[in-house]
């Protein structure tokens, strides 16, 4: 029996991120958003994503009640870095390991975080995963047609100055 967290947006320009937890044995799925927020000028320089994705994995983990018996896989991912620690401090050494995850747990949790880019009424590219730069021009291209959304752009990456688009809006974050 095994839990398996995994992230899903975290380095896409829009939204915020997506957390996911999978229960192979149940095939129970929960997940959690960390708000774009915390993707923004002020916070993202001090990381506080990181502290946010440890939050939701405590939560998460505390809602699915790991069994004694119960292993948590965890992405090998840098968002989950400051967790790991007090996972093993809590659960123990043996239960918690760093994993590439793959199959139903990273399907589920990137349908949830596209799920959640359809609700802001953008729809992403088929092959994303294949094609990160144009994905993100995808993006920046919709948000330049959809003005308003901007407030939904993960502005605190300081590589973004470069496109006049984010100039204005990190002034304001």
């Amino acid at each position: 029996m095994t839990i398996i967290i995994d992230d899903a947006g975290t380095g896409d320009l829009l939204f915020g991120a997506v957390i996911g937890a999978f229960r192979n044995s149940t095939r129970e799925f929960r997940y959690e958003i960390i708000d774009v927020k915390y993707f923004k000028a002020g916070p993202f320089s001090r990381k506080a994503y990181l502290k946010q994705a440890s939050k939701i994995v405590s939560k998460i983990l505390a809602e699915m009640k790991p069994k004694p018996d119960e292993e948590v896989h965890i992405c090998r991912g840098y968002i989950f870095d400051d967790v790991i620690e007090k996972l093993k401090q809590k659960y123990g050494e043996d239960r918690i390991h760093r994993v590439k995850v793959t199959g139903e747990a990273q399907d589920l949790t990137e349908v949830a975080y596209l799920d959640e880019l359809r609700n802001l009424g953008y729809e992403p590219l088929e092959e994303r995963d294949n094609r990160r730069a144009k994905s993100f021009f995808h993006m920046m291209n919709w948000l330049k047609r959809n003005p308003g959304m901007l407030k939904y752009a993960k502005t605190g990456w300081p590589r973004l100055q470069r496109y006049k688009l984010f100039r204005s809006k990190n002034k304001h974050n």
